[in-house]
């Protein structure tokens, strides 16, 4: 008889060991759910844009403004026309806009979102008719010859002005030609160079320095006066001579 007793004792202990192991998993459970809803701060916006056939629209524009901060969240429909934007703060109230080209925008007003709980909107846009207007392609012609003659490198106003320069001469930007070698271009010596301001010549004709223009390292002419450079390496035009 003490057989059965000691079975008895050892199955009763047995159940409460489990009953234990039981309370203490759903305590754990429970403290797991209530950590991770108390770090839940913000909520979401999902949705499904469609046309008026019910298929879904890739790449329509979705935006959701909070109007008393002004706050902005955009996103764009995946392909299966689903949207999601995730992490937006609660409250409101929202307006929503779905634009797609060639459909008519969407508005949705006075949302307000909760705490950790999604908003869902199914967006379904119709068809719009919309009249392109005239276009005017306007274009700035170049201050300096359109006919090219020869190999030619141009440096414009934006590169005058963002490139750095040393002296401030015009020679640190001759230099971007792929024929220029300091000061000589081409292989030729400085001095059988013909520089031209405006169509007029303005050559360092004494040679007393490397510097194109005259003035021995001073510059005639200030750099901010230049609105447009142009290298020209042996250029086949009769009303340019002077030079090699």
């Amino acid at each position: 008889m003490a057989h059965p007793q000691y079975l008895m004792t050892f199955v009763a202990t047995k159940n409460k060991s489990i009953m234990r192991k039981h309370y203490l998993s759903f305590f754990l459970a429970l403290f797991v759910a209530f950590t991770a809803s108390a770090q839940v701060t913000t909520s979401s916006i999902n949705g499904v844009v469609k046309d008026a056939s019910g298929k879904a629209l890739e790449g329509a524009t979705i935006t959701a403004t909070h109007t008393p901060s002004g706050t902005v969240y955009n996103t764009v429909s995946k392909k299966s026309g689903v949207f999601n934007l995730a992490s937006v703060r609660i409250g409101g109230p929202y307006t929503i806009k779905v634009n797609y080209v060639g459909f008519g925008a969407l508005t949705v007003e006075n949302i307000n979102l909760l705490l950790g709980e999604p908003y869902f909107v199914n967006a379904t846009l119709n068809v719009a008719e919309t009249t392109l207007s005239d276009v005017l392609v306007a274009g700035k012609r170049s201050k300096l010859g359109t006919d090219k003659t020869g190999a030619s490198t141009n440096v414009g106003q934006r590169q005058i002005a963002t490139l750095p320069t040393i002296s401030r001469s015009i020679s640190d930007f001759t230099r971007l030609t792929p024929q220029s070698n300091g000061q000589s271009f081409a292989g030729r010596d400085t001095r059988y160079n013909n520089i031209q301001v405006d169509g007029a010549n303005l050559n360092n004709n004494f040679g007393l320095s490397s510097d194109l223009l005259p003035g021995g390292g001073n510059q005639p002419i200030s750099l901010d006066a230049f609105e447009e450079i142009s290298i020209n390496i042996a250029p086949f035009d009769v009303r340019q001579g002077g030079f090699t």
